[in-house]
């Protein structure tokens, strides 16, 4: 079933990138090709991609996959900020906001699905939580919405992946995985090693290859060619090491990605004179930038996938539910609050707080989710969840940013100000 599935996906892709120009122009995206993809192959053998989407190969991908996005997202905000223009609101999102919006789902889960256990819950809430502007990239782009806005999102979406992965992987092994369950202390006592593992890990591997490129640079041993291969490798020796010393791959990931980051562009002193390091995100992160596009493509037609197999097994009303109130009530009630006494105003507070697409985040812990667990109402949930979720905000977010920036047109502090440098695109 492998070759069939690499076929159609890599046939798709070279056809959307050969017209990729013309198609986007008409605000025709990557995303919205695979995912019909997707659903037409899934439509003809849904059967056999049901055995594709729960198997080893699958996991391992998308554990790989994921990998490379959260150290992407750890090495997008250059400049040495971590939280962007505004770090205050991006703070207040990400660490007051978020955690609310986990405990928020978890109860109203634990209300309309009570068959489920509290891990379970947890492990949804991790799926249809974490935003991501993948099917919604206007949104990031579009100059017409205040630039604080864009920062506070575009750090949110880069960092919120990366905090909620260690929270992910302690309700995957609390809910059991597929073998048998743990209590929290059995659980916890399981994650914070590999957590710790993973700190120390990510720090030092991605801050020993960035200061080794560094003085690899100075003494002109690199080429550009060698110096895009070094970026990419790094989150692979990253994830596949820590793994090897039962840690969190994808927390030393993203570590390393901050780690990688901060040294790569510390500045140099020469006498008392002190210079820049050149931009590194240039011609040297495009690599890696190309290949976690076409890893998320390939997410992206598993999507399509899962939407097929959901709807043919049957989709429970109660997670529709939950998706919708996820989308809307539980992202912004959580976000408006945290955001009480911050610098952005209360129109901006209220575009941050409508403006929470979903994305590949949710595809990859969904996926991951659906296959850790045993077969089961948890396990079919998981993936309800994050097919709703992910097809609820193309449907709501799609083209949101276009209306909300006609409302705010012209109204105080909707200047139009160029993108950032320093903010990811999501």
């Amino acid at each position: 079933m492998l070759i069939p599935v690499l076929i159609v996906i890599t046939a798709v892709a070279a056809g959307w990138s050969l017209v990729a120009g013309r198609l986007e122009r008409r605000h025709v995206r990557a995303p919205l090709v695979l995912v019909l993809a997707g659903v037409v192959t899934g439509l003809f053998t849904h059967s056999e991609f049901a055995v594709a989407l729960n198997s080893d190969i699958a996991q391992r991908v998308a554990e790989i996959i994921l990998a490379v996005l959260l150290f992407v997202d750890a090495t997008e905000l250059r400049g040495g900020r971590l939280f962007g223009r505004d770090p205050g609101a991006a703070a207040r999102v990400l660490l007051v906001a978020m955690p609310l919006s986990l405990g928020a789902t978890v109860l109203l889960g634990g209300m309309l699905l009570p068959d489920l256990p509290v891990a379970a819950l947890l492990l949804i809430a991790c799926v249809i939580i974490p935003t991501d502007f993948a099917p919604a990239e206007i949104v990031v782009r579009d100059r017409r919405i205040p630039v604080r806005v864009r920062s506070v999102l575009n750090v949110e979406s880069g960092y919120n992946d990366g905090i909620v992965s260690p929270l992910f992987l302690f309700a995957l092994v609390l809910a059991g995985s597929t073998t048998e369950k743990r209590t929290p202390l059995e659980a916890l006592a399981t994650t914070v090693p590999f957590a710790v593992k993973a700190l120390v890990a990510g720090a030092l591997i991605g801050a020993l290859l960035a200061w080794l490129m560094n003085l690899a640079q100075r003494a002109n041993w690199m080429t550009a060619q060698s110096g895009r291969i070094t970026v990419l490798v790094v989150p692979l020796l990253v994830y596949t090491s820590t793994t090897a010393m039962h840690g969190n791959g994808f927390v030393a990931s993203f570590v390393a990605g901050v780690a990688f980051r901060y040294v790569r562009q510390a500045p140099q002193r020469h006498g008392s004179v002190v210079t820049a390091r050149p931009e590194t995100g240039g011609s040297e992160f495009q690599l890696i930038e190309d290949t976690s596009a076409l890893m998320t493509m390939v997410m992206w037609f598993f999507f399509g996938n899962a939407v097929v197999l959901t709807f043919v097994v049957g989709l429970d009303w109660s997670v529709l539910v939950l998706c919708a109130a996820a989308l809307t009530v539980l992202r912004m009630g959580p976000v408006l609050l945290s955001l009480v006494g911050s610098r952005l105003g209360r129109r901006e507070r209220l575009m941050v707080a409508a403006l929470g697409p979903r994305g590949t985040t949710s595809i990859v812990f969904g996926l991951l989710a659906f296959n850790a667990l045993p077969d089961g109402p948890a396990a079919n949930s998981a993936l309800d969840a994050m097919v709703v979720v992910v097809l609820g905000s193309i449907l709501l977010h799609g083209g949101g940013s276009l209306a909300i920036a006609h409302v705010l047109r012209g109204k105080p502090g909707s200047r139009r100000e160029p993108m950032p440098a320093d903010t990811p695109s999501g």
